[in-house]
């Protein structure tokens, strides 16, 4: 049979040495912390700060000492809502800010300021509020880098004491009012339009210089052409009046030739079809006479004067200047017809005019038709 008192004394040492066991647990628990890299822990003894845990293994005094939660040592980046600013020419733009800072101090930001995030906000939307009230809206807007840096100036110093390092200030975006940025929007379009306006001018300027420019070359290269060519055709006429005239001295044409020649010439007088009145040479009929001398001559046997003809060697030149001068003679008296013809269809429109057939004065110079 099982003594109560036994049993009892034996549940009685199981049940201390479970709680033992117990409270072994907890206070090996409360000793032993652990600190995860780039954390740092404060420790307050009696609710007084005693030191701060670095990453690692560390040991506390159970039930005494006290681990506050742990401070995040790397650089944290915070967003802040947009916040209304007044500029110095009185309009309110929404100013978004991004702040890069990162704790140096985990007893400085524990014990120093209640919470920094919100310390940071507040700081930074008065110390814009100043930086950008002094500049107007154009400036705010271009003078971002110039922001940025007094921002972070301002805000270093002043989260020193705090355990803080502000590296960096962004403004994420400036937004103006709708009114404002429709007329920026309006100077914006006129601006480039006057851009365009300038640089189509420029082209079109441009292109009338490179036009003129080019008539220019053009019109120097084709007087330049011309001007070769009328040396050129003048020294090629002068070159056929040389040859013409040497050949002609050296033929040495006599008196019947030129008369012959003149004869060919005279003709030609009449083809242009704007001639009313004609005036016929007295050169005209002593060719005729000197014609019909050297062919009488001929035929009677007599000889041609003397210094005007030479004499043939040979029958065979006999015969060519024979038919020669036949031929000279039937045109001499075609051409003394048709000069006639021509003389009395001018007379005929002409008022006061006189006939061939009728006797007409003779002047010195010719005879008039």
């Amino acid at each position: 049979m099982i003594d109560p008192g036994a049993f009892i004394g034996q549940i009685f040492v199981i049940v201390l040495l479970a709680v033992l066991a117990i409270f072994v647990v907890v206070v090996l628990f409360r000793s032993i912390r652990i600190i995860p890299q780039a954390y740092a822990g404060i420790v307050e003894r009696l609710g007084r700060y005693q030191r701060t845990l670095q990453p690692g293994l560390n040991l506390l005094v159970p039930f005494i000492d006290r681990l506050r939660p742990l401070v995040d040592m790397r650089e944290q980046v915070v967003s802040f809502p947009p916040q209304p600013v007044i500029t110095e020419d009185n309009l309110v733009v929404s100013i978004d800010t991004v702040v890069y800072f990162q704790v140096t101090d985990a007893r400085a930001a524990t014990y120093e300021i209640a919470n920094y995030l919100s310390a940071v906000e507040q700081l930074t939307t008065t110390t814009l509020r100043n930086v950008v009230g002094g500049l107007n809206l154009e400036e705010a807007l271009t003078s971002r880098d110039n922001i940025n840096g007094q921002l972070r100036v301002v805000l270093d110093e002043a989260t020193g004491k705090w355990g803080l390092r502000v590296s960096r200030v962004e403004l994420k975006a400036i937004d103006p009012p709708t009114s404002i940025q429709d007329s920026m929007e309006k100077q914006m379009r006129a601006e480039r339009d006057r851009r365009a306006a300038i640089l189509t001018a420029e082209g079109t300027k441009q292109s009338q210089i490179l036009e003129a420019e080019g008539r220019r070359q053009a019109e120097i290269l084709r007087a330049e052409g011309d001007k070769q060519a009328a040396v050129l055709r003048a020294q090629g006429e002068a070159e056929a009046i040389e040859m013409v005239f040497g050949a002609i001295h050296a033929g040495e044409p006599d008196d019947k030739l030129l008369a012959y020649q003149y004869l060919q010439t005279l003709p030609k007088i009449s083809e242009s079809p704007s001639n009313k009145l004609w005036i016929i040479p007295s050169e005209l009929t002593e060719a005729l006479k000197g014609i019909g001398n050297a062919l009488g001559g001929r035929e009677g046997g007599g000889s041609t004067p003397a210094g005007g003809a030479r004499r043939s060697s040979t029958a065979a030149r006999r015969a060519e200047y024979s038919a020669a001068s036949d031929a000279a003679v039937a045109a001499a008296r075609e051409a003394a017809s048709d000069a006639d013809a021509i003389a009395n269809e001018a007379r005929s429109t002409t008022p006061g005019a006189v006939r061939a057939d009728s006797p007409a004065p003779t002047e010195a110079g010719g005879d008039a038709a």
